[in-house]
């Protein structure tokens, strides 16, 4: 695939981003992007390997590695370097339901396992994937395609973020009649208020809705299954239904001062951010307001980094993250070989603008919080953390205990906990009576989406547990195949 010389005669080539100091200015996109000719010869680049581990998906030390969809990886770069960009579109839409989502936010599982990456530079396949899908809208590649035919049978999802509208998507071209179901205001969930404009602009989403509206799929927001819509009116209506709900259940930090006033869930803030900046362009001021606050993020993660850089297009007066593990290596462990997901140190987008406004890397680890200091009032004034020791026990697992006299107390205004999610919400659940694991995701049989009811099924984090977004669309796909399975006693989806 590619120029088979491609990868020694072409450098690596990304598109540059917009400055830190600029960009923080605005909640836009801010990655440049290569021109398509550019983006031919970093197609050139892929090497026609013999085993492509890009696309392999494979489990490797309980990390994946390459592409879950199995995306067909060196088929699509060729076409870009050929300029067959329509049947390269063909190529990547058999596989993605969504390049246009994963081009943004996926970390490029595909990248680390490219064979390139063992003794050189990755090909491009993110930003290759990214001109793939930009440049079929441009054209009308990716126009809707409404099934010529209809099964007459209904199915019902429960959710709109990326499990949902593949499941969707997927049952809605076999030719079943869908209505998706959104407890929020706007069709998207995560997609839409759980991750931030500048890293996914909404319009991208809501281009994509309405593709899927114009192929027949109906969308319902504003509907709460379990609260101001029943269960059992979807159970009755509908063929089968199908919960995409999410691992929705925030972790909280239980220590004293909890109950400080400045102190909320990250996925709330994030939220409530999107929704203010929608709305009203903030001026509704229905956000929280970190403008020259102390800004303190507990969790390490893609929604702690994410916080990051929302407080500060927000003007923090400071933004500091604690990380309860140790800081990860610049470079690859011996223990760590290619191809695994390499386990080491990343700065992402919102630590990069920490570092150009403050000067310093947020980031705080080994560390965890021990109390939330408040003033007379109740308001939170500051934060007490611990230095953690980590070690082995007697079986070898790694613990933590606190390090003697390494107490410190941090300014603090606003406290936002991105610690991580413990499964669905029981509300969800116990609407449809489906049995949970000790992990609180709905519980199946190993390889079946099958709940414990009969006709319901679930996919996504919901099931899984939190995951990435092209997880998630894979669990999406698999599902969909298993429900028109058991609608029409067989299955013509193609899964990969």
């Amino acid at each position: 695939m590619g120029k088979p010389t491609g990868f020694l005669d072409y450098e690596r080539k990304v598109s540059a981003d917009v400055d830190p100091k600029q960009r923080i200015k605005n909640f836009n996109e801010f990655h440049g992007h290569l021109s398509l000719e550019e983006q031919q010869l970093q197609g050139a680049r892929c090497m026609d390997c013999g085993v492509p581990f890009c696309q392999s998906g494979m489990t490797l030390c309980g990390m994946t590695s390459g592409c879950p969809l199995h995306n067909l990886v060196p088929e699509w770069n060729d076409l870009v370097y050929t300029g067959n960009w329509e049947q390269a579109y063909n190529r990547l839409h058999k596989t993605n339901n969504f390049p246009e989502f994963t081009a943004r936010v996926c970390p490029a599982l595909c990248e680390a396992a490219c064979t390139c990456n063992l003794t050189g530079d990755p090909v491009a396949t993110r930003e290759n994937e990214y001109a793939i899908i930009e440049n079929a809208y441009e054209k009308g590649y990716a126009a809707a395609r409404p099934p010529k035919t209809r099964t007459g049978k209904t199915v019902a999802v429960v959710g709109s973020g990326p499990a949902g509208l593949t499941v969707a998507d997927q049952l809605n071209k076999r030719g079943h009649l869908v209505t998706v179901f959104e407890r929020s205001d706007r069709i998207g969930g995560l997609l839409m208020y759980g991750i931030p404009n500048m890293k996914l602009d909404k319009k991208v989403v809501e281009r994509k809705i309405k593709v899927m509206e114009e192929e027949g799929i109906r969308f319902v927001p504003n509907a709460d299954i379990g609260k101001n819509v029943k269960a059992d009116m979807l159970l009755k209506e509908f063929d089968r239904v199908v919960l995409a709900c999410g691992s929705a259940d925030p972790r909280d930090i239980n220590v004293p001062g909890r109950d400080a006033d400045g102190i909320y869930f990250a996925v709330d803030f994030l939220g409530r951010n999107t929704k203010s900046l929608l709305d009203s362009g903030f001026k509704d001021k229905k956000y929280v307001d970190t403008k020259d606050r102390h800004v303190i993020i507990i969790g390490g993660g893609d929604t702690g980094n994410d916080c990051v850089a929302t407080a500060i297009r927000h003007g923090a007066g400071s933004v500091t993250q604690i990380e309860m593990m140790p800081k990860a290596p610049d470079e690859r462990a011996q223990n760590n070989p290619w191809p695994e997901w390499p386990k080491i140190c990343k700065t992402d987008y919102g630590q990069e603008e920490a570092a150009a406004v403050y000067g310093h890397d947020p980031r705080i680890y080994e560390s965890t919080v021990k109390e939330f200091i408040k003033d007379k009032s109740g308001k939170l004034k500051g934060v007490k953390t611990v230095r953690l020791v980590w070690e082995k026990d007697a079986s070898g697992r790694m613990i933590n205990k606190e390090a003697a006299g390494s107490e410190k107390v941090l300014d603090a205004d606003i406290v936002l906990i991105a610690a991580g999610f413990l499964g669905a919400q029981k509300y969800v659940t116990d609407a449809f009576q489906v049995e949970v694991d000790q992990r609180a995701n709905v519980k199946t049989a190993s390889g079946s989406f099958q709940t414990s009811v009969e006709n319901v099924f679930t996919a996504g984090d919901m099931h899984t547990g939190q995951s990435l977004v092209v997880k998630a669309i894979r669990q999406g796909r698999e599902c969909a195949r298993e429900v028109d399975g058991s609608l029409m006693g067989y299955t013509n989806l193609y899964i990969q």
